[in-house]
């Protein structure tokens, strides 16, 4: 069953990330990032507190949106530093990857401590975090190096 629901999540972002790219090709990368990433809160706020069923229609919504910030996040690094693409990408995804292994280490040891319901009820509310993207720079107006 564990199974089922870890492809219903894996199938979801990357339906998530397939679509994320177009959308902020169109309406934009600050925008597509912000929708992304606060818009994950409401659904996986709602995960601690409801039924297996909806925990897999809760998962798929949550992972299609985070997810859907990908492509967005790492073309706005890329347009932050348009000479150093690859240090960019390198970065971002060792980062991304890194910061991954090293979470679930730390997760995991505090679920050994207090339980693994305290730590999915905090885990609940990580997307909130998502507010200092008020912080990114507008790029719109940005000249390009020569």
């Amino acid at each position: 069953m564990s199974q089922i629901f870890l492809f219903i999540f894996v199938v979801s972002t990357a339906a998530g990330t397939l679509v994320g790219g177009p959308i902020g090709d169109r309406y934009g990368r600050k925008l597509v990032i912000w929708i992304s990433i606060l818009g994950t809160a409401p659904f996986s706020m709602l995960l601690p507190h409801v039924s297996l069923p909806l925990t897999a229609v809760l998962s798929f919504c949550t992972g299609f949106m985070l997810s859907s910030a990908f492509p967005a996040i790492l073309l706005y690094t890329q347009e932050l530093l348009p000479t150093k693409l690859g240090m960019i990408s390198g970065l971002f995804f060792g980062f991304a990857f890194g910061v991954g292994g090293i979470a679930s280490a730390v997760l995991g040891n505090f679920a050994d401590t207090y339980g693994i319901e305290a730590i999915y009820n905090v885990c609940a509310y990580m997307p909130l975090m998502g507010i200092v993207a008020c912080l990114l720079p507008n790029l719109k107006n940005r000249e390009l190096p020569k």
